[in-house]
């Protein structure tokens, strides 16, 4: 298989990229090279590259026609599938730069986003945007309807290396997401920098199973397109189930799959029963810290060629992935952690001090990137980008500051090692606590909140949040908690909402004012409700499902018609719940059973009914 483990050693000078592109106009090469190959499918239909090329230019010239112009930003609200390729790819081809909104976000989230933007137009479909968020909306059918017009001209005279191609909306200290500004260049340079360790071809088939709002799926998509590969989309329901991704994959023939190691975890466990053969030549691991326990049952069925199991690390702001590091059996006898490897070809790695001053090998430093991959910035933040995007002394370009802290091995590879501030990764989504913080006390029940990340075994990192209810509030009862949660899912997306919130009567402070983790409770140590006595009348499968998701998945005080999901649960964790009640009652349970919401009223409703029909 040709792939290398990139070389590393202290602060080593970038190996020279090429030049970057417009990441339309090397999807256009390939489309001249391939175009009765397979570009991108979803569940119901695919695209040739021709058909793609062709669709999209048609997107292009009426998106110009509706006023879309050069470094003009463009909002693309639509679910994962063919048409939202169609949509960033017209978008850029008419010299916009798209700006992803996933559909699941609340709509006080895609509000901030417009505002934030400035978006004039978007495609998609709003149809509960409040009304206060000034965009026309426009559906890609009627963009689509109509004469044939003229192709525009092919030719940018732009830069590619400062044209932005999207902004991405990350998670803001401040209590409000802040869009990061990616140019062409950065991502072309990432796929030619990763193109030298992976040796994509036309052959290989890219899942894009992430949402549009994350920058994995900047790697899936571009990664396929930029090599005349497959851009295959999982459906969003599959992706929810591990056993249906991993049936997938096989139908598939996927060859290159991403996944969080939170992600993994389920489809490895899926894998254990499965009998349909995988096509995969590549699993990349990114977006959180990769436990060895992760990997090692996989490696003891599978081994550690074939599939080549990939971990990097990235950060949106420096363009998806930043180092490499191919795991073997070996890295998995001792370590706790995969290491995160050696930076590719184009970026330059520096761990330095609180005075910005290289810190010994050994020792862990922040994090500064330097290269190909920093990207353009953030969108109206200029004191933010200036805290951030730094001239380091005798470097040629801006690094950016990560705030995570990073190790230098004697074997030149890089170790995770923590962050220097609060900020969290929760199933590979960057999460500051400041924002949760912020939505928690605009609740009239909260006159204070703390929010943390709390590990529930084996790297299952969740959200937990310490609430100070208001004077007003006599008790925190489940009905306030219910409420309290109801206005957290209205604002946040569902990897920012708390899978526990422990009351407290103060938070404790140091003698210095600040928070006082030591005497923070740990979740693990608080009681379940007794049988959640604030609703009466529950029954015995009710009661089992609510002591299930308390006690063995952590989510304290969940109630009888909260949302697994708006509690933090993950696809995993839910998975694991499924298998526990299976055992328990012997009866066939999938995640397909919560279609009418993933409650436990619901899922104790499907359980009755199964038992009934048993006997």
């Amino acid at each position: 298989m040709p792939i290398k483990n990139t070389g590393g050693s202290v602060n080593p000078a970038p190996a020279p990229l090429t030049h970057g592109a417009f990441l339309h106009e090397t999807f256009v090469a390939r489309a001249r090279e391939f175009p009765e190959r397979t570009a991108v499918s979803d569940a119901s239909r695919s695209l040739s590259y021709a058909q793609l090329d062709t669709v999209s230019s048609q997107l292009a010239a009426r998106l110009r026609q509706e006023g879309v112009r050069d470094g003009m930003l463009v909002g693309m609200c639509l679910p994962r599938g063919v048409d939202l390729v169609i949509s960033l790819l017209g978008i850029l081809k008419a010299g916009g730069a798209y700006v992803p909104v996933d559909p699941q976000y609340p709509g006080k989230r895609v509000e901030h986003i417009v505002r934030d933007s400035g978006l004039g137009l978007m495609i998609g479909e709003l149809a509960d945007l409040p009304q206060s968020a000034s965009v026309r909306v426009l559906s890609l059918a009627e963009l689509l309807a109509g004469p044939a017009l003229q192709p525009l001209p092919a030719d940018d005279q732009r830069n590619p290396d400062e044209a932005a191609a999207y902004v991405i909306y990350t998670s803001g200290s401040t209590g409000e997401p802040k869009g990061v500004l990616v140019a062409h260049g950065n991502v072309s340079r990432l796929l030619e920098s990763t193109q030298r360790s992976f040796a994509f071809t036309e052959n290989d088939v890219w899942s894009m199973f992430h949402s549009i709002g994350f920058d994995f799926s900047v790697w899936e998509i571009w990664g396929a397109l930029a090599h005349g590969g497959h851009v295959a989309v999982v459906p969003y329901d599959v992706s929810r189930s591990p056993s249906g991704t991993r049936q997938w994959l096989a139908d598939q023939g996927v060859t290159v799959l991403s996944q969080t190691p939170s992600a993994f975890r389920g489809l490895d466990e899926a894998d254990r029963s499965a009998s349909a053969p995988l096509a995969l030549r590549y699993v990349v691991f990114g977006g959180e810290a990769l436990p060895a326990t992760v990997l090692r049952p996989w490696v003891e069925r599978h081994g550690d060629q074939t599939p080549a199991l990939i971990n990097m690390y990235g950060i949106t702001e420096a363009t998806v992935h930043t180092t490499f590091k191919r795991v073997l059996g070996q890295d998995l006898e001792s370590a706790a952690m995969v290491s995160i490897g050696a930076p590719l070809d184009g970026w330059r790695l520096h761990l330095l001090d609180a005075d910005q001053q290289p810190v010994p090998q050994g020792n862990a430093g922040e994090l500064y990137i330097e290269g190909a991959g920093v990207a353009l910035g953030y969108l109206n933040r200029p004191a933010l980008n200036a805290a951030r995007f730094v001239q380091l002394p005798g470097t040629s370009s801006p690094a950016y500051r990560t705030g995570d802290l990073l190790v230098l091995g004697d074997d030149g590879e890089y170790r995770y090692a923590g962050r220097c501030d609060e900020q969290l990764k929760i199933r590979g989504f960057r999460i500051e606590p400041g924002e949760v913080e912020a939505c928690l006390q605009a609740s009239a029940a909260v006159a204070a909140a703390h929010v943390a990340g709390h590990d529930y075994g084996d790297g299952d990192w969740r959200l937990v949040t310490y609430v100070v209810p208001t004077h007003g509030v006599t008790a925190w009862t489940e009905q306030v908690r219910s409420e309290v949660a109801a206005q957290v899912a209205a604002s946040l997306p569902d990897y920012m909402r708390p899978s526990a919130y422990i009351p407290l009567a103060a938070l404790p402070v140091t003698d210095h004012g600040k928070i006082d983790k030591s005497r923070l409770p740990s979740p693990d140590s608080i009681p379940s409700t007794e049988l959640h006595a604030s609703e009466p009348n529950l029954t015995e499968q009710e009661q089992f499902v609510l002591k299930v998701w308390s006690d063995d998945i952590g989510l304290k005080n969940i109630g009888l018609n909260d949302d697994f999901f708006d509690f933090g649960g993950t696809s995993l964790a839910l998975i694991r719940s499924l298998s526990t009640l299976k055992a328990h009652y012997r009866v066939n349970l999938d995640p397909g059973v919560l279609a009418d919401g993933a409650t436990a009223k619901v899922l104790a409703g499907c359980i009755q009914r199964s038992l009934v029909q048993a006997h």
